[in-house]
């Protein structure tokens, strides 16, 4: 795969984030991860063990499909507080390569599909 971050001149430096990620290559779509088990459990109302979870749960589609976290250029995020946005941006730099960071869009939502959860990812990585 052929890759370029940037952070272009003219647009603020986030930490976390490239502004724009150009790529060529096979791409990867993985839909919106949440926060259940290998056996379908819910994890707990633990803001920060969900969100490990649906990091999991992403990175185990990735593999499934060929690629790696490293391989992730775009993330869309969807939380029900965005008081949690500290959390998971903890979370994430576990998951992804911070000198690489993906372009990524967060959101806070009024819900989703069940009530408990607090977060769903949803990944595009280029292999």
């Amino acid at each position: 795969m052929q890759e370029h971050f940037t952070q272009p001149e003219g647009l603020p430096t986030l930490p976390g984030l490239s502004h724009a990620v150009a790529f060529s290559g096979r791409q990867v779509i993985v839909s919106g991860q949440v926060p259940l088990n290998a056996a379908g459990e819910f994890v707990g109302d633990d803001v920060e063990a969900q969100m490990r979870q649906v990091f999991t749960n992403v990175s185990i589609a990735l593999v499934a499909a060929g690629a790696e976290m490293k391989d992730v250029v775009k993330l869309t995020v969807f939380l029900t507080d965005i008081g949690d946005a500290a959390v998971y941006r903890t979370v994430r730099d576990e998951f992804v390569d911070t000198n690489k960071p993906p372009a990524s869009s967060l959101f806070q939502v009024g819900a989703l599909i069940n009530p408990k959860f607090r977060a769903e990812i949803e990944a595009l990585a280029v292999i």
